[in-house]
């Protein structure tokens, strides 16, 4: 079919629209193309951006879900970015690494993210994941109806871990200043020291306690106020002044004041030290306990140079510079060291020339050599000691102690005597051995440890030991094992052992007897030796043994002989006193007259036979009174007595012979003395101390008698310048002897001395006389 014209016309109408129609959309699709991959560009550059920009934003719906990158994931700990807010707890597929938020912070952020929600309040907050050490800043709003319609909230979260740490950095340095502050402040405070801060003008600012203390002020507000200050003014000038100069200067300024605190004067040693443009610290220190501590150091060295001066061994010292700086006088002694020496400071060196000059060093043969050696001792790490022998016999100890500082302490001994004591000692030492061996006792020495030390020849054959035994020093143990076999009884043996036992470790001495079984009696005994050892003697008491019983029954023969005495004495009164009583009374009637009348002659006659009765029965009482007394058998009946009264009565029955013998007789004393005793027996012993003193005086001489009372001992003293005796003699008038015209001693007609001597001991008290040839005798009687 052929078309037409119009329809081809049509047609190709058709195809060019077609065509059109095409082109343009080609020409639309590939803007169209244009478009989208520009805005593809736009979404990578917008979520690159998103993802170097330092705050993360987090899409919460209001269904809960969430959009966020997944570096926030990162952020969080977890491994993708969970659904649903309620995951990021860890919980779920977002947990397997154990991440996100704690459950007190999700729901903090799921309360504030509600609230957002309902009321489109922004909200803040900050959180620490727990498994991540980031810290993160929450600042949540309403989303814009263009990012997400339906009421979203948009949270951006940021990471300020760096500010956080810093922050915390900062926090921490602050709050250690501040303790520290406080710390220093409490430091300040409690200080002992006065201390004080001065602002940039010099007044004070700020005292501590002991400031306020120590000026007496009732607080810090009250010393501040009023500006107290510690210290006074010295030389013109206030303690803000140096202070002051001190800040000028820039530098520490320290001084020493004297400043009254608490009512005394105190040394103070005052530092200001400058703290740049905040002002001027002070403090002080009380040096009075150093200066009292430097005073009594000087007073201690002198003391010690006193002392050292009073030892006998030399002591010198020399400083770092080998220059002696002291010495004491033994030290100069010994070697001959003048007195300007040690003012001088003369060298070691110099001092041992001077000395060797003076023979006080050994003889060497190489002096300059012997003395650089011994130069060596000031560098020495110990203590060097030697022996000098020196000219003339001389030998010194010399010990040389270096000194920390470099110095050197010579301490130099003269030994010249100790060693001749060393010598003696060993000579006593033989003679010791020699005498031991000669005694007829048998001696062993046990040291503490049970040893035998020392021992003579005899103590082994004593014990029948064989001879050697004891030279091996063997133990008191296998020493009473060697004794056993030879003891009648062999637990003799322990007493023994306890007996050496009590001398060595017990210090006390013991002892006893012993039978051998050869038929001996041995006596032991040990004493404890003053060096710590024992002493064992035994002696043979064999013979002594066999006596004993010989001289028992001898005791008892004088215990009965005694017993005839007493009953004797007893008896001797009656005896003898009554004969002379009955002569003297038929005497005295005779010289009365009542026999009749006399011649002249049978008057004298009658008149001797009464005074040689009064004589004879004096002497009879003196008799009977010693031998009572000495037999103790004096009786005595004590009473109160006034003793100058007493002893006045005795003196003046004497008056008549002392007029007679041409005599001056002194008594003196206190009226008050009161003692008891026996009137007659005491003044009896006073009798005859007198007559004795009178009898020894010649004429024109002169007797004292004086009464003392002191400590509650009465005292009479009965002195005179007669003949006096020598020692001899006064010892055998004490006895009641005298020496006869043959030279033998016999019994003296008066028993005076002797009798007042027992009178006065049986009424408690002493008698003692002194006498002296030529010069009269003292003699004090000392009654309780």
């Amino acid at each position: 079919m052929e078309l037409t014209p119009t329809a081809l016309a049509l047609i190709g109408l058709l195809m060019a629209a077609w065509t059109a129609a095409a082109a343009w959309m080609m020409i639309s699709s590939a803007a169209r193309a244009r478009k989208a991959e520009s805005s593809r560009k736009a979404a990578r550059r917008l979520t690159r951006l998103i993802d170097e920009a330092p705050a993360i934003p987090l899409l919460i719906r209001a269904d809960g879900k969430i959009e966020a990158p997944d570096r926030l994931a990162r952020w969080l700990g977890l491994d993708e970015v969970p659904r649903y807010l309620s995951d990021l707890d860890g919980g779920g597929a977002a947990g397997k690494r154990g991440g996100g938020l704690s459950v007190p912070q999700l729901e903090e952020l799921t309360r504030n993210v509600r609230t957002t929600q309902k009321t489109a309040a922004p909200f803040r907050m900050a959180l620490t994941p727990p498994a991540s050490n980031r810290s993160l800043a929450l600042r949540g709003s309403l989303a814009d109806a263009q990012v997400w319609p339906g009421g979203a909230a948009l949270v951006w979260i940021f990471d300020f871990s760096e500010s956080e740490s810093e922050l915390t950095r900062l926090r921490t340095e602050s709050l250690q200043a501040r303790q520290d502050f406080i710390a220093l402040s409490g430091l300040i405070e409690a200080a002992p020291m006065p201390m004080w801060f001065r602002s940039s003008d010099c007044r004070l600012k700020l005292v501590n306690a002991a400031y306020v203390k120590a000026v007496g002020a009732a607080s810090v507000d009250q010393v501040i106020a009023e500006q107290i200050e510690l210290i006074e003014s010295t030389e013109g000038r206030t303690a803000a002044q140096y202070a002051g100069q001190a800040a000028e200067q820039a530098a520490l300024m320290e001084r020493v004041v004297a400043t009254t605190i608490d009512g005394a004067r105190r040394t103070m040693r005052v530092s200001d030290l400058p703290l740049g443009a905040e002002g001027v610290a002070g403090y002080a220190v009380d040096m009075e306990e150093l200066e009292e501590q430097r005073r009594a150091f000087r007073a201690f060295r002198e003391a010690q140079r006193q002392m050292l001066d009073q030892l006998s061994v030399g002591v010198a010292q020399f400083d770092g510079q080998r220059r002696i700086i002291s010495a004491n006088q033994p030290f100069r002694r010994i070697f001959a060291i003048a007195t300007g020496a040690v003012a001088g400071g003369k060298t070691f060196d110099r001092i041992l020339s001077d000395a060797r000059e003076q023979g006080r060093t050994p003889e060497v043969r190489d002096f300059p050599a012997w003395r650089a050696e011994h130069a060596e001792w000031f560098a020495a790490g110990e203590t060097q000691e030697e022996a000098w022998p020196l000219p003339g016999g001389t030998h010194l100890r010399v010990v040389a102690q270096p000194m920390p500082d470099g110095g050197l302490v010579l301490i130099a001994e003269d030994r010249t005597e100790q060693l001749a004591l060393s010598a003696t000692r060993d000579t006593l030492l033989r003679t010791r051995t020699a005498t031991f061996d000669s005694l007829f006792e048998s001696l062993a020495v046990f040291a503490p440890d049970g040893r035998v030390q020392i021992w003579n020849r005899s103590f082994a054959q004593s014990w029948g030991l064989p001879g050697d035994f004891l030279d091996g020093h063997p133990s008191a143990e296998a020493v009473l094992d060697a004794i056993a076999p030879h003891l009648q009884d062999a637990d003799n043996a322990e007493a023994i052992g306890r007996t050496i036992r009590a001398a060595t470790l017990d210090r006390k001495g013991t002892g006893g007897r012993v039978a051998l079984t050869d038929g001996r009696v041995l006596e032991y005994a040990g004493v404890p030796l003053p060096d710590g050892n024992g002493l064992l003697t035994v002696l043979d008491i064999t013979d002594a043994q066999m006596a004993e019983n010989a001289l028992r029954e001898r005791n008892q023969a004088l215990e009965q002989a005694d017993q005839v005495k007493t009953r004797f004495l007893a008896n001797m009164s009656y005896e003898f006193r009554t004969p002379l009583t009955s002569i003297g009374g038929f005497a005295e009637l005779l010289q009365a007259g009542v026999a009749g009348d006399l011649s002249e002659q049978g008057r004298d006659y009658v008149d001797a036979i009464v005074r040689s009765v009064g004589r004879l029965t004096e002497q009879v009482e003196n008799v009977l009174d010693l031998s009572q007394s000495e037999a103790g058998l004096m009786p005595i009946s004590k009473e109160p007595l006034r003793l100058l009264p007493f002893v006045t009565d005795i003196v003046r029955q004497r008056a008549q012979l002392l007029e007679e013998r041409g005599l001056t007789l002194d008594l003196r004393g206190g009226a008050g003395t009161r003692i008891e005793a026996d009137p007659r027996q005491l003044g009896k012993a006073i009798g005859h101390l007198l007559d004795n003193a009178i009898a020894a005086t010649g004429a024109g001489g002169k007797i004292l008698v004086d009464l003392s009372r002191k400590k509650g001992v009465s005292r009479i003293v009965i002195s005179d310048n007669g003949a006096g005796m020598t020692r001899s003699e006064l010892a055998r008038a004490m006895d009641g002897l005298r020496t006869a015209a043959d030279g033998t001693l016999e019994r003296r007609q008066g028993l005076g001395i002797p009798l007042a001597r027992q009178l006065v001991e049986a009424h408690g008290g002493s008698l003692e006389i002194v006498s002296a040839k030529g010069q009269g005798t003292f003699a004090t009687v000392a009654l309780p």
